[in-house]
């Protein structure tokens, strides 16, 4: 049979032509996937990345529930207008303990990635209270409840701690047992500061990955 003719007989037929497309890519995909199963810098953290604190993963699931990932990205590429305007460039190791992952693709709002010690606790209290206040061209909304809500309330954080670390996160026996403990008395919004200050101080330019 000629090529032409093969052509034309997938062509007419509907169960060869899918399965024809779904062969294509699953070589494609593999071609793309096998390299990274061997590739260590994107599983191995970086020298100074480490796990949230119960605190600071509370605030990343308030993070999450208020739709913050929808307007701001966490990952600063290798561009230089990127890295002039939001700090060293994202590497994969930062994100081993990050589940799931939340990059994002749109930029409402700035990327948050090096926003870990860029400003102060009180200016990000008051720029979640009420944003014009602090930037009058802001057009994120204001998240009040924050400063209302008990950060304890979000959620059984020593199951999920626990859960995490059979994934492999190293927390100890320790940190779970404390965990319920470090919520105590604090707001949601405190554990949101608390996650956004951890953003992308797990490397240093003196990391090799």
């Amino acid at each position: 049979m000629s090529g032409l003719s093969l052509h034309k007989k997938i062509e007419e037929n509907a169960g060869l032509l899918i399965f024809g497309i779904l062969f294509v890519s699953a070589i494609g995909g593999l071609v793309q996937i096998l390299p990274i199963l061997n590739q260590d810098s994107l599983s191995t953290a970086t020298e100074n990345t480490r796990v949230y604190s119960a605190v600071e993963l509370t605030g990343r699931d308030i993070y999450i529930r208020e739709g913050c990932s929808v307007c701001h990205s966490q990952q600063v590429r290798p561009l230089i207008a990127e890295v002039e305007r939001y700090g060293a460039y994202s590497r994969a190791g930062e994100f081993v303990y990050d589940r799931p992952f939340l990059w994002g693709s749109k930029r409402t709002g700035p990327d948050l990635h090096r926003v870990g010690g860029k400003f102060s606790d009180d200016w990000h209290r008051i720029h979640l209270i009420d944003p014009r206040s602090v930037v009058e061209a802001s057009i994120m909304p204001a998240y009040p409840w924050l400063a209302d809500r008990d950060a304890s309330d979000t959620g059984n954080i020593s199951a999920k701690l626990s859960a995490l670390r059979i994934l492999g996160h190293p927390y100890s026996d320790e940190d779970i047992d404390n965990a319920d403990a470090d919520l105590q008395g604090i707001k949601e919004i405190d554990a949101l500061i608390a996650y956004l200050q951890m953003l992308g101080t797990g490397y240093s330019e003196g990391d090799s990955s």
